[in-house]
Parts: C-alpha cells; structure tokens; sequence
C-alpha cells in the first residue's frame, strides 16, 4: 500500500512538471551549454522539496484563503513570463544565419543562483503546482500515508531534473546546432507567452 501511494506521488509530481516551464528551459540551456547544469538541477530540486513540503503542510490553505495574494502572484507571473518569453524570441532572432556557429553563454554560479530564484519564485505555477494542487492532494493522506506520497512528489523532482540536466549535456552537440537551438529558444518563448495568457484569462474570470 505504501508503495502505491509512493508511485501515486511520483506520478502526480512528474505530471506537474514535465510541461515545460521556466525550470525547465533553463535547466535546458544550461545543460546544452554544459554550464552548472548539475548545481542548476540540484538547486531546482532543493526549491521543490521546499514548496512541496509548504504545500504539504497545509500551505494551500493559505494561498487559496487570500484574494490579494492570488492577484499579486498571478500578475507577478504574468510581467515575468512575458518578459522571459520575450528574452527567448530575442535570442532565437540573434542567430540570424543557420550555419553559423552558437558560441555557448558561460554564466558564474552567482548569476545562475540568482537567476533560479527568479525562474523559480516569481513563476506563478511554481505555487500552483507544488503548493496548491500537491497540497490539496495530499489532504486525502493522513499520517504515515501523506509522508509516502509526500515522498513520491519529491522524487519526481529529483529524476525528472537530473535526467534533463544529463540528458541535455549528453546530447549538447545536437541541440547546440543554430538551427535546433533557435527552434528550442522559439518554442520556449511560444510557451512562455501562452501560460502568461492562461494566468490572465484566469484572473480575468475570477
């Protein structure tokens, strides 16, 4: 039973974040430009630990129970999916040539630690995901029972973003080729856009 309830964690935490998002597009780009990606990946996997466990104990409550909270994290989701959708288009528009060679961005351990806060604590879903929809699951558990699918969730995290990280190193000289990488920073920002217009027709109708 406790296994089923592990893999029941497991299934609803990968289901959370395998869409792409913000994590993951730069968990992707550093591994492509084998760049931290392994301290990129371990820092994402410490932030969902954390927001899990919030959520987990009892944290939902608490976002769903505020109107002015809400407002402020879907509109702060919004300014920052727009604004990081907007820096993929200019990326992928700055390889003007497909034949020409992406010279990989080097960035130091300070700016990638600040720049995963950001990615991380002003994405919206971030609360989304692992607070309220992990949080309010996990209300069905009790005891020994909410600890397993606790659990699960975190493993999830812990798979999911070191596979990406390696997965991406691995293959960095395929996804590194101009072509690829404008496609991948182009569909980045498509899917940026797209959730900032999803958080505001959802304000918009609440």
């Amino acid at each position: 039973m406790s296994l089923l309830i592990l893999a029941k964690g497991f299934s609803l935490g990968l289901s959370m974040i395998i869409p792409i998002g913000s994590q993951n597009s730069m968990l992707l780009t550093q591994g492509i430009n084998r760049n931290h990606h392994l301290f990129t990946a371990s820092l994402f996997i410490m932030y969902d630990i954390l927001l899990i466990a919030l959520g987990v104990l009892g944290g939902s409550l608490i976002l769903a129970s505020s109107n002015l909270l809400f407002t402020l994290l879907i509109w702060g989701g919004i300014v920052f999916l727009f604004s990081y959708g907007l820096m993929s288009f200019k990326s992928a528009l700055l390889i003007k040539n497909i034949n020409d060679k992406v010279v990989p961005q080097q960035k130091s351990l300070r700016i990638i630690f600040i720049t995963s806060l950001v990615v991380t604590f002003l994405n919206p879903h971030a609360y989304i995901d692992t607070i309220m929809v992990i949080g309010s699951v996990s209300g069905q558990y009790q005891g020994a029972s909410k600890l397993y699918f606790m659990v699960g969730t975190m493993l999830a995290s812990l798979v999911w973003f070191t596979t990406v990280a390696l997965g991406a190193a691995k293959l960095s000289p395929q996804l590194s080729k101009p072509i690829v990488k404008r496609s991948i920073d182009f569909s980045i920002g498509m899917v940026m856009w797209f959730i900032a217009w999803s958080l505001f027709s959802t304000w918009f109708a609440k």
